[in-house]
């Protein structure tokens, strides 16, 4: 990691301190990397005035600013406090996503830490605009939290897929599995690692192939040959058998069942960016970055913590 690269939180325009500003303030001290702290203000109320009271509205603007500055500088102090390197900023912007990417190109991220809206009562986590572009199109691991997380992560839970068969696929899992484990040294959280042999995928694939007896064959040995490259992986990585977990079913609905059974703070995962107009990142990912029930870190191909 560069010496030089530092974690960037997105804080909210609410001047409160949320889950997010908790999770980066311990993974600053954790990871003894500078924090830097923007948060993007816009008001369309005051913007519309602007077009009937331009100079009423600048002084309302910056006032608000003002405020907003004085807040942040004071958080970022009380940080500074505790022996952590921490700057601020507030920028007055409508779409803050080419903000973010000036960032990216003149601080040498590590990560970006920003909160993810979370219904508690659905145990689904909702996701802004914003949220989605950082995740698809973003070069940077993106950390969205959620509101019930620990400050510091103890439980690390790494996603791969062992179904991956280009080279550059196969890398990614390595990737992945590199970022979650730094992120449980640096935390002294535990990490597990989790494949999902999905046979409804593989039998809805089969479905009038022919006998059943040799198709319950086929998914036995493709589980099999799953087991096997999933086991390698985690050994070439050194993860001990007892954090070693090969579950069979609909991968989304097992992850977030495991997830919750081992009260998993993080879900490291990878996303990938689809072609098309839609850029999807993908069903299964996408149903996760919906459903998790707890934050998540978004690994792209090519980056890791």
């Amino acid at each position: 990691m560069s010496a030089s690269a530092r974690l960037l939180l997105i804080a909210p325009q609410t001047m409160t301190r949320t889950p997010a500003f908790e999770r980066a303030a311990a993974l600053a001290k954790a990871m003894q990397l500078p924090l830097h702290i923007v948060a993007f203000d816009y008001l369309q109320a005051l913007a519309f005035a602007g077009l009937f009271a331009p100079e009423q509205v600048r002084q309302a603007r910056e006032g608000y600013l003002h405020t907003h500055r004085q807040w942040l500088a004071a958080q970022a102090q009380a940080l500074s406090e505790q022996g952590l390197t921490v700057t601020s900023e507030v920028v007055w912007v409508q779409h803050p996503y080419e903000e973010i990417l000036h960032f990216v190109n003149e601080l040498s991220l590590a990560l970006i830490i920003k909160d993810a809206e979370d219904d508690s009562g659905l145990k689904r986590v909702f996701f802004t605009p914003l949220d989605w572009q950082l995740l698809r199109d973003c070069p940077v691991p993106v950390h969205l939290v959620t509101g019930d997380a620990r400050p510091r992560p103890r439980q690390v839970l790494a996603i791969v897929d062992v179904l991956r068969t280009e080279e550059q696929d196969t890398v990614f899992n390595d990737q992945i599995i590199a970022a979650a484990r730094k992120l449980a040294t640096e935390c002294a959280a535990t990490l597990e690692l989790v494949h999902v042999y999905d046979w409804t995928a593989a039998y809805a694939m089969d479905m009038g192939v022919g006998v059943l007896p040799l198709a319950t064959g086929i998914y036995e040995a493709l589980g099999s040959a799953q087991e096997e490259a999933f086991a390698a992986l985690a050994e070439r990585h050194g993860v001990p058998p007892q954090h070693r977990h090969f579950l069979e079913g609909t991968p989304v609905p097992r992850i977030c069942e495991f997830a919750e059974a081992h009260r998993t703070d993080v879900i490291v995962m990878g996303t990938v960016q689809h072609g098309g107009l839609d850029k999807l990142l993908g069903t299964t990912a996408e149903l996760l970055l919906q459903r998790a029930p707890c934050s998540v870190l978004a690994i792209k191909p090519g980056k890791t913590l």
